[in-house]
């Protein structure tokens, strides 16, 4: 019998320091709530949105898969393993932090605002050498279709993270409806909601809500109105 939890869009972590407003789908920084701590092996899922030209100056990770996806605008990039790029939303960033690397981010652009989702994923092997990747998304690829945009495999046509984890993005003519199949046993998915309104599972979740489902091994999808755009997460949900 599988089961399932709610995150409703209200319900999650905000802050607003003016020039970066951010909600937090788990304890982050100063939102701590205890029974939103993570989900499976994922840890942060952050909305922010971040004014022209502000950033977060150069900060320290260890053993953390980060994934970055732009919805709008562009993120200039630094780290100390030397890396300096731009991430155009259509792209996503993944950076293994390992045995510890600091990156800075800030807003590429001035007159633009960046809305970005970030996310963290323990990982299935500690103290790894930290490596970085960024990759231009097939767009047109997931309309109708759940498109896979990150695995544990090097060899797949997407970003790659030490663990057992799937990403799909799909966006959704009104009325389509298909099942995602859950790709590891023991595996959970996670469903946010970037835009529309969709029913998962029976459950109608509208933008920005979410869904975390566990115990099965595929879930039902239906989109309920015209550009519904879907992430969803396939982590082990047991932490290694």
């Amino acid at each position: 019998m599988s089961q399932f939890i709610l995150y409703k869009e209200n319900t999650r972590g905000h802050a607003n320091h003016g020039w970066l407003n951010a909600h937090h789908s788990f304890s982050f920084a100063n939102y701590y709530n205890p029974e939103r701590m993570h989900f499976g092996v994922l840890r942060v899922l952050n909305d922010d949105l971040i004014d022209g030209g502000m950033g977060f100056g150069s900060h320290p990770h260890d053993n953390m898969e980060i994934i970055t996806i732009p919805l709008a605008g562009a993120i200039a990039h630094k780290d100390s393993m030397g890396n300096s790029a731009v991430i155009n939303a259509g792209e996503i960033q993944v950076m293994s932090a390992g045995t510890g690397v600091s990156h800075s981010e800030f807003n590429a652009l001035e007159d633009v605002q960046l809305n970005l989702l970030q996310i963290w994923l323990f990982p299935n092997k500690k103290n790894v050498a930290p490596r970085y990747d960024q990759k231009t998304l097939d767009v047109a690829a997931r309309h109708n279709n759940f498109k896979q945009i990150l695995s544990p495999n090097a060899d797949d046509d997407n970003v790659w993270i030490h663990q057992d984890a799937w990403f799909s993005l799909g966006k959704f003519d009104a009325d389509f409806e298909t099942e995602y199949k859950i790709k590891k046993a023991g595996n959970g998915v996670y469903a946010f909601v970037i835009s529309g309104e969709v029913t998962i599972n029976g459950q109608v979740l509208n933008k920005r809500d979410a869904i975390g489902i566990w115990d099965t091994d595929s879930i039902s999808f239906k989109a309920n109105s015209a550009d519904a755009e879907v992430l969803l997460m396939d982590v082990p949900m047991e932490l290694n």
